[in-house]
């Protein structure tokens, strides 16, 4: 796996070229089913609009799915050179759509790569990122009297409590990056941690924010 940014929130903006107006939307999502399902939102939004051009780059499984679309602008000229602006960001989990309204000035084919790119860095310019790091799901089982210490031991470590249950011992879900999975081996191992019992439960990439 290697490591990715992605965007912190959806992000609109909007840009005039030779009359013709330019709606860029940029929005996070975590499928290819998601990305899908926001293009089609957006399309429905802007039924009116001659063209809504569309790129995006999903993570799944550790495979990035990718797809663009020109949406009847001249073939190249659209949904291309935005793949292609995520790609050079190394942007995933995010899909554009730049709706155009025709101002009835035309732009040529230079002119409309420079329309569409231009759109997409001025959303990419007024983003925020995290990055996503290679990182483990963990289960773990334990006591109550210890459930404080723990938590106490995550928050010091930097390790995510997804989620908890409550029956006979405490059952936790927990993320933590890939590179300090030893440390927290380690400590279970030594017993400087108790916990009843640790398993893996998957891979997956964890977000993180960007220290500025």
């Amino acid at each position: 796996m290697n490591d990715y940014l992605t965007i912190k929130e959806n992000m609109k903006t909007e840009i005039v070229v030779k009359k013709s107006k330019f709606i860029a939307n940029l929005i996070k999502v975590s499928s290819k089913e998601q990305a899908e399902e926001e293009i089609k939102k957006i399309k429905k939004q802007y039924f009116d609009a001659r063209h809504n051009c569309i790129a995006y780059r999903v993570l799944e499984d550790e495979t990035i799915i990718e797809r663009f679309s020109d949406d009847g602008e001249p073939s190249g000229t659209a949904g291309g050179p935005m793949l292609n602006i995520l790609q050079k960001n190394n942007l995933v989990n995010v899909v554009i759509v730049v709706t155009r309204y025709f101002g009835g000035i035309l732009l040529g084919t230079g002119g409309l790569v420079r329309a569409y790119s231009d759109s997409l860095q001025e959303a990419l310019e007024k983003s925020e990122y995290l990055e996503l790091i290679k990182g483990i799901e963990y289960e773990v089982e334990i006591e109550y009297p210890q459930f404080e210490k723990f938590k106490y031991y995550c928050k010091m470590n930097d390790i995510k409590i997804k989620d908890t249950s409550y029956t006979e011992e405490i059952v936790c879900k927990i993320e933590i990056e890939e590179d300090k999975k030893e440390r927290l081996l380690q400590d279970y191992a030594l017993k400087n941690i108790y916990l009843l019992d640790i398993k893996e439960t998957s891979k997956k990439y964890l977000e993180k924010s960007i220290q500025k």
